[in-house]
């Protein structure tokens, strides 16, 4: 049975793979299913507020995502529905960027600066299959961009533009006191 500690670490080659699509008929699967309850509770034991399906060495395009205001991890967010997605694709709506000191389950302790488009369109099919269309903004599409960047072989350390905005969990909570 899968578990938190076997979230794949920065620097596994799983992680640097553009993911495959799902099937309709492997997005309906007994399989997949299980797949869905598997990554919802790996996600709750690591604390994490988004998992890729890449992240636990599955290079498939699905990723969940659950922003919880009880994070420890990210006390200043505001609780979102949950989300599951399949073959997601991005637009992006504005030009206008935001920045949020991210972090990741597959680079532990770490967190950096990462400016992204403020504003974005994301159409993916859902675990019924139902197409699905949000315009997002804000903190919830910073976490869709990160989550999606999975599916394609990113990671948040690559667009961190400034490096030295890349540093250890602690030593951020050092600079905000």
């Amino acid at each position: 049975m899968l578990g938190h500690k076997d979230i794949l670490k920065m620097g596994n080659p799983i992680l640097r793979q553009i993911a495959e699509p799902f099937t309709d008929e492997e997005i309906k699967s007994e399989e997949t299913k299980s797949l869905i309850k598997k990554m919802w509770k790996i996600m709750d034991e690591a604390g994490g507020i988004g998992l890729a399906a890449p992240q636990i060495s599955i290079s498939k395009q699905l990723a969940i995502i659950k922003l919880d205001e009880s994070s420890e991890r990210y006390p200043e967010i505001e609780t979102s529905p949950e989300y599951v997605m399949f073959n997601p694709s991005i637009e992006y709506l504005t030009d206008e960027k935001q920045g949020n000191w991210e972090g990741c389950l597959s680079v532990p302790g770490l967190r950096g600066y990462v400016e992204r488009p403020s504003q974005i369109s994301v159409n993916f099919k859902d675990e019924n299959l139902e197409f699905k269309k949000l315009n997002l903004e804000g903190f919830l599409a910073t976490v869709f961009q990160h989550e999606i960047d999975h599916l394609f072989g990113k990671l948040y350390v690559d667009r961190v533009a400034d490096k030295e905005l890349l540093m250890y969990e602690d030593e951020l909570k050092n600079l905000e006191n």
